[in-house]
């Protein structure tokens, strides 16, 4: 009985699944294509944004968010899944940065192409010029940018230590900065194997799984952050330390566990901050 109900489950939501990505590549001529190029950007993330929320549907998946959702901006979070992009794209129109890879990875490969993704070569150091570039023309223009400094997924045990190139984008013009940290609940499995997206993991056996699941439970805690550093890899590093605090893990990238801690233990990210903070732990 089970095993009929989970098939059952994984064959309606496919074709749930399909249905919405038809309609979303459907609603994307008229939604982005046939606006004006000084507008195009910002109509690909309203896009991207409707599109995350119907598919989230398709999953089952609910999101419990805590704490300000930035609307412009530089957004930084730790990385578990392709899921991730579900989630973060539902909460606000963005822009996110992803590596090169992504663009191959089938449908969702396709639908970051769509929303405008900006996609790093990490293998070519030359262009990450191009790419911070990018960033920094998005983020004048007011658009909210997701980025994960990680620079790859994991199974969320830790907080992979943040790569720092991308963002001295934020420096140079003066943009908001806010660190999230993301957590999943699986209602009848293993959330490090059957949600979290990592290693040498397939794409297809690791999504049709997911389909015969029952619910996913996201919680995204986000957190604006003082960008005022020295440098940005001094901002990386304090980043790091935010979003493993947020996630209730210790920092172990480069400094001491509670280096850029107040009094309080809480990240030192100003006083505003810290009361956001203390209002999402209760």
């Amino acid at each position: 009985m089970y095993l009929l109900s989970r098939s059952f489950r994984l064959c309606f939501r496919l074709l749930w699944l399909s249905t919405e990505l038809l309609l979303a590549a459907t609603r994307h001529i008229p939604a982005v294509l046939l606006r004006g190029r000084d507008r195009r950007m910002q109509a690909r993330a309203l896009w991207l944004q409707q599109s995350c929320r119907r598919l989230l549907r398709v999953l089952h998946l609910e999101v419990d968010t805590r704490g300000p959702v930035p609307s412009t901006g530089l957004l930084v979070c730790n990385h578990l899944s392709y899921l991730d992009i579900l989630v973060l794209g539902a909460l606000a129109p963005a822009v996110f940065v992803a590596k090169r890879e992504v663009k191959r990875w089938p449908i969702f490969g396709w639908f970051a192409a769509l929303a405008g993704t900006v996609f790093l070569d990490r293998e070519r150091r030359t262009r990450t010029g191009r790419t911070a570039a990018q960033i920094q023309s998005l983020l004048k223009s007011g658009q909210l940018v997701v980025l994960f400094p990680e620079g790859t997924s994991s199974d969320g045990k830790t907080v992979l230590p943040f790569k720092s190139s991308l963002l001295q984008a934020a420096k140079n013009t003066a943009s908001p900065v806010s660190a999230g940290a993301l957590k999943y609940e699986l209602e009848d499995g293993d959330v490090r194997q059957e949600v979290c997206y990592w290693k040498d993991m397939t794409f297809f056996p690791h999504l049709l799984n997911l389909l015969t699941k029952g619910s996913i439970f996201a919680r995204i805690e986000l957190l604006p952050v003082d960008r005022s550093t020295s440098c940005r890899k001094a901002l990386a590093r304090h980043l790091h330390s935010v979003v493993s605090q947020l996630n209730g893990m210790e920092c172990r990238f480069g400094e001491p566990a509670r280096a850029g801690l107040s009094e309080s233990g809480l990240p030192n990210v100003g006083s505003a901050s810290l009361a956001l903070l203390s209002q999402s732990r209760s």
